[in-house]
């Protein structure tokens, strides 16, 4: 019934209309997922905390998202991040900030936290690197910016609805926690996010009967491998191929990334697929994704496009990304070669 009444509305002009109708026809309740990165490596702290402090000094990095711009209500989401490494501590730090704001009526999601991570080796090839996330969040909307049924007239909208307006804002806190094991070559974790299950409802019920907004538990997996070519003496550049993967699961949805990335100083090129074949709900085709960056000692940057190959092809103008990471050291230090040989996109 959506996508008919999608059509009519890119028919008609009418999308703001034509999306209040298809929420109406929906049969069964709304649901909806934490926001996603396609550069997911390149937003570390937002994958996993275990990844707070796996450098060799300090880090900070910036993730910008446009999601769905041929949309009057798309998805913008972007992220700050600091985290440093304590070498004698064999343990790492960071503070991640997240806003998402969607939708006409600007419903936004905040949240701010701080990560602590651990590293220790169990033999001579491998390492396990467990981590945790505590975040305070803020959700708000903007109900003025909001149009309901009963304020649709053939001459004209209403100025007001009889709908009850809700709480402007909310707020809770979360807590998320992680593991990977790692060696030179090979790395594999998982991530348990909205642990809490914070509540989201603008709504203040009296019962938890009436409380329908809790955030459904997150389950991240993630790993891959890394192939790499040296450098001769002729051709001094060294090549690198890494496979990765990150799959998603949270409520019905389930979600899966697969890809490579290909590395020769300083380019970066990268193919993704993003979708869980033979799976018509919470998964199926979703997009492909193609990366292009470029990468050198301490700085980094990265463009991606989300390429939709689902029924919305044609209709939202897919994704765009961009990821920048800088990181420095006091101490001029090599490479060690414990470090997590994962994509840095």
């Amino acid at each position: 019934m959506v996508k008919y009444v999608l059509k009519i509305a890119k028919r008609t002009k009418g999308l703001r209309i034509a999306l209040i109708l298809a929420f109406l026809l929906m049969p069964t309740s709304l649901k909806g997922q934490d926001p996603q990165f396609s550069q997911f490596y390149a937003n570390p702290l937002y994958l996993a905390p275990s990844f707070a402090g796996l450098t060799e000094g300090s880090r900070i990095g910036t993730n910008y998202r446009n999601q769905w711009p041929q949309l009057p209500g798309n998805f913008i989401t972007y992220t700050f991040s600091y985290d440093h490494n304590f070498d004698a501590f064999n343990s790492g730090a960071g503070v991640l900030l997240m806003r998402d704001q969607a939708g006409s009526g600007n419903l936004s999601t905040t949240n701010i936290g701080v990560q602590y991570s651990y590293d220790f080796a169990i033999n001579n090839f491998w390492r396990v690197r467990p981590g945790i996330h505590f975040l305070y969040n803020q959700r708000s909307i903007d109900f003025e910016r909001l149009l309901f049924n009963d304020q649709i007239r053939p001459g004209g909208n209403l100025p007001s609805s009889i709908e009850i307006p809700p709480l402007s804002k909310v707020y809770s806190v979360d807590f998320s926690a992680s593991a990977m094991a790692y060696s030179e070559s090979y790395w594999f974790g998982f991530t348990l996010d909205n642990l809490l299950r914070p509540n989201q409802s603008f709504y203040d019920f009296d019962g938890d009967e009436f409380d329908v907004a809790r955030k459904p538990v997150k389950i991240s997996i993630f790993g891959g491998t890394k192939f790499v070519r040296e450098g001769r003496l002729i051709r001094p550049l060294a090549e690198s191929l890494q496979l990765a993967f990150l799959y998603r699961n949270q409520g019905s949805y389930n979600q899966l990334d697969l890809g490579m990335y290909w590395y020769k100083n300083p380019l970066v090129l990268g193919v993704w697929y993003r979708g869980i074949p033979g799976i018509s709900s919470g998964g199926g085709s979703d997009a492909a994704i193609f990366l292009v960056g470029y990468k050198i000692d301490q700085f980094n940057i990265g463009y991606s496009y989300d390429f939709s190959v689902s029924r919305l092809i044609g209709s939202t103008g897919g994704a765009h990304e961009i990821s920048i990471t800088f990181s420095w050291s006091s101490v001029r230090i090599p490479r060690k070669p414990t470090m997590v040989p994962c994509p840095e996109f």
